[in-house]
């Protein structure tokens, strides 16, 4: 919804005309908790909360200084120039997972190896190399117990922890096993680090200050207590007319459709959304098929229901809009719709490595047509009425031409003309 830099984005926009401080929260659910929250304006950090400083002038996105990784309180033997490559440490909640510089990447999949005791299995795809291990049990809150706590320490020296939800993702065919959602970034030294890494955590991206802070928390909880206790938009001031506010409440908590279409849309005919990938349009053409197909089966809709409109070259990938349909009426029925958008707003979508990374952009949704029936069926019936009128000339146009070429030629006489039988000779 554009909570980035720049002129267009909703938080510049907001905080250009004094509607609320230069700083946004969001709060992310967990793997298997969902919820969460998201809050324009200033919050009053908790006091465990960690910052890292965030440099707006290196670049367009949210970046953090990250200089190491430990595993198991050991740290990884990286220098700390490796997360610095390129755009440094940025940090995405649109994309799913974390991408290491390969060297990273590489170290802390070792550690992760070596540290636990678990069967090493293939993954769920296999087309791709995931690293997979079963026989953890299927209770998240269990995993600390078989997997290691994960640091990352930023340039001031503060460190968030990572629990094992924070790295890892359920395996979709194995019961109790799990696999590393840290991949090697390939061709881009940047350190991308996506919605897994925040999983039940308070990010604070404070703008004003240049530094973004986490709080590591049940965010589903989070949320009954922003409701109840800690964000309220203050009164209006007596002295100016206008609305002024430091936040925002949230909206109730996201557990139906209300939620994520517009007041009093409770039918939806049409969903469209952008998404961006992180590869050049030459390189996705030959894929834009089973792209299709993927995100059919991602959304657990069907393959002829999501249709890709148009394409459009960006810097370093590929701008998409995709439009799902109704299957087989006028309207898609709120529990799909609900599941779908749920889906799109919480980057639940996981495609394979060849398509990049993804982002979604922004995402519609738009009421069933209310065209009368000859609108929405103009189409056909001119169809019909031409094929009708060409089926009506050719077969007049066949019956004139057997009559030319096979009638009576002889001269036109009346109805009531007496006919050579008639003309006998009396007897």
């Amino acid at each position: 919804m554009g909570l980035g830099r720049g002129p267009l984005s909703i938080m510049d926009q907001l905080v250009e005309k004094g509607v609320i401080s230069d700083s946004f929260s969001l709060c992310y659910g967990g793997m298997d908790i969902g919820g969460g929250a998201m809050i324009l304006g200033e919050l009053s950090p908790p006091p465990e909360m960690v910052f890292s400083p965030s440099n707006p002038v290196r670049s367009q996105y949210y970046n953090i200084e990250l200089t190491e990784i430990h595993v198991s309180g050991k740290p990884i033997h990286i220098k700390p120039e490796v997360f610095d490559s390129k755009h440094g440490t940025v940090l995405d909640s649109g994309t799913t997972y974390a991408y290491l510089p390969e060297e990273a990447f590489s170290a802390f999949k070792d550690a992760i190896v070596n540290s636990i005791k678990l069967k090493q299995i293939p993954g769920p795809d296999p087309r791709f190399n995931d690293i997979c291990f079963s026989g953890a049990g299927s209770e998240v809150t269990e995993l600390s117990k078989v997997f290691p706590e994960v640091d990352m320490v930023f340039g001031n020296g503060q460190k968030l922890p990572l629990s094992p939800e924070n790295y890892l993702f359920r395996h979709s065919r194995v019961h109790d096993a799990y696999c590393l959602g840290v991949f090697p970034g390939g061709r881009d030294p940047t350190t991308l680090l996506g919605g897994i890494v925040v999983r039940n955590t308070l990010v604070t991206y404070d703008r004003q200050k240049e530094r973004i802070g986490f709080w590591k928390t049940n965010c589903s909880e989070l949320w009954e207590r922003l409701q109840i206790h800690e964000v309220s938009a203050p009164a209006p001031s007596t002295s100016d007319n206008r609305e002024t506010t430091t936040g925002i409440t949230p909206a109730p908590s996201p557990n139906g459709l209300q939620n994520y279409i517009l007041p009093g849309q409770f039918e939806v005919g049409l969903i469209t959304f952008d998404m961006s990938l992180s590869v050049n349009y030459s390189d996705l053409k030959p894929l834009i098929t089973e792209l299709a197909e993927l995100i059919a089966h991602e959304l657990e809709i069907d393959a002829d229901q999501v249709h890709l409109m148009n394409f459009t070259s960006i810097a370093n990938g590929t701008l998409l809009r995709c439009v799902i349909l109704p299957s087989g009426s006028d309207f898609i029925s709120n529990p799909t719709a609900e599941g779908i958008i749920s889906r799109l707003a919480e980057h639940r979508v996981q495609l394979p490595e060849n398509y990049g990374n993804y982002k979604l952009v922004e995402w519609n949704v738009e009421p069933p047509s209310r065209r009368s029936w000859w609108h929405r069926h103009i189409v056909g019936v001119v169809a019909g009425i031409v094929a009708v009128a060409m089926i009506t000339s050719s077969t007049l146009a066949i019956w004139y031409f057997w009559r030319w070429k096979y009638g009576d030629r002889g001269i036109y006489r009346h109805v009531d003309a007496a006919t050579p039988e008639q003309e006998l000779t009396p007897l």
